[in-house]
């Protein structure tokens, strides 16, 4: 009986001129978002890796030099994009693409794709995550709403019951027969991205990726899930098909565009950060506090030098081994180091903080806890870009420690003019940035994932409880 009540549904909506047109235009804008995203994932990866490459053939061509001045000269580490990004830009569009690397201090993220646009980007991208996350739950309202309240204005509910059919099979019925329509939608756009994705990856993509996909499609499918259960649902207990829609609507907007921006607004409210002023006021002086690395007679670099002429049982540094002045570099980096990590992580603190609202807020709205979800699976979220940042400043400290260490035995102090040849800057290992894996995503976003489970199962358990209630005639 419930799949004769599902193909019912099914062959009626099909019938629907109303629902075949929006369903078209529908599945149009996922298959022109699918391949816009993915022409605009393409020519930004090939420009992050033709500057990646520059950045290393500006590297290597550097003339003889001082090491230290080879710090100062520094590079550039390129985030990569990842290869589910086009499906979902999350927050790519506003986190910067490369990290300038030098010594004695710790650079931001910079050259973001919206510090190029207009003032329409507020508004949103149209990307695949904007179509299912947005306009396949309108979709799937204007399908659902009167799926009971229809058939209740024209008495045709007697009918199913009379033949024997329970209020649930009924129910489950209608939600399978809603299910495969909202999959006409949704599935050729999906083949496509999937396709894309594989052509991109040479048909040979890697485990992790294809467990992204996996997990992006499933994700999405219990979204559309909820949303259809919860539609139909409603339009069984609504009195009217008008009254029905009204709710329906009122949940999405709720949903989907108040409280997103309400705990985006409350975030900002709550956890505030400096201005850029204030910070880097308190960064500079932080850093003026530690060891002036050009400046071996300060006081601190004092305490350092009497530390090391103690070590090597000398009594002038004129008489040291090592360079001193590489000695003094690297310990100057070591704080600096310390004080960019203590400032940018409070305030990388206070951003989480702003996040976590929208994360608990994901218990009440499945749609934060997809966003948050969708984003990590792509790659495309906050704790990917802070990976990479990390990944990025690692490499930085390390090149300047290989280079001041070069400086420290390769000359002697206060001899400034000594230069490396141009074959040691190829011995220092390029930049090279790894996806962290599914699991690592998961793992920071587990939340989410538990939010999206419980308020499932809330639902299901609700509509269960519900059904036995209900009163169709």
């Amino acid at each position: 009986m419930k799949n004769l009540i599902a193909n019912k549904e099914f062959t009626a909506t099909l019938r629907d001129r109303r629902f075949v047109v929006a369903g078209v235009l529908v599945l149009l804008l996922l298959l022109v978002a699918t391949w816009t995203g993915f022409r605009n994932y393409q020519t930004l990866a090939d420009k992050r890796a033709r500057a990646s490459e520059s950045a290393r053939a500006a590297w290597l061509g550097q003339p003889e030099k001082n090491p230290h001045s080879a710090a100062h000269y520094g590079t550039f580490a390129f985030r990569p994009k990842s290869d589910l990004s086009f499906l979902d830009f999350g927050l790519d569009t506003y986190t910067g693409s490369s990290v300038y690397l030098e010594g004695h201090r710790q650079n931001d993220a910079k050259f973001s794709q919206a510090e190029d646009a207009t003032s329409l980007i507020r508004f949103g991208e149209m990307t695949v995550a904007f179509v299912l996350q947005l306009l396949i739950p309108l979709l799937i309202i204007f399908l659902c709403f009167n799926a009971f309240t229809q058939e209740r204005e024209e008495n045709t509910l007697k009918i199913l019951l009379s033949q024997g059919a329970s209020v649930p099979t009924i129910f489950w019925g209608k939600v399978s027969g809603f299910a495969r329509v909202i999959g006409l939608v949704v599935v050729p756009a999906l083949l496509l991205a999937g396709t894309l994705l594989f052509a991109q990856t040479g048909f040979d993509p890697t485990t992790d990726t294809l467990l992204r996909l996996g997990l992006f499609v499933g994700l999405y499918v219990i979204y559309f899930g909820l949303f259809i259960i919860g539609s139909v649902f409603v339009s069984a207990r609504a009195g009217s098909s008008r009254a029905s829609l009204l709710t329906l609507l009122g949940i999405w907007i709720v949903a989907c565009v108040v409280l997103p921006k309400a705990t985006a607004n409350l975030g900002e409210s709550l956890f505030k950060v400096p201005s850029n002023y204030t910070f880097q006021h308190e960064l500079h002086e932080d850093v003026e506090k530690g060891i002036d690395g050009h400046n071996p007679s300060d006081a601190r670099a004092k305490e350092l030098e009497k530390k090391i002429l103690a070590q090597y049982g000398v009594d002038s540094v004129s008489q040291l081994p090592v360079n001193f002045d590489g000695i003094v570099m690297q310990e100057g980096e070591k704080y600096t180091s310390l004080v960019y990590q203590k400032h940018f992580g409070e305030l990388q603190n206070q951003f989480q903080k702003q996040n976590s609202l929208a994360t608990a807020a994901g218990f009440l709205n499945p749609y934060l806890a997809v966003r948050d979800l969708s984003m990590g699976l792509s790659g495309s979220d906050y704790d990917h870009f802070l990976d990479f940042k990390a990944e990025a400043e690692a490499y930085r400290f390390g090149l300047v420690e290989r280079l001041n260490n070069e400086m420290k035995t390769f000359s002697k102090t206060g001899d400034w003019d000594k230069t490396v040849s141009r074959d040691f800057w190829a011995k220092t290992p390029d930049f090279q940035y790894q996806l962290p894996s599914v699991g690592w995503a998961l793992g920071r976003h587990g939340l989410s994932v538990l939010a999206l489970l419980l308020f499932g199962g809330l639902l299901v358990w609700s509509v269960q409880r519900g059904l036995k209630t209900i009163d169709l005639v």
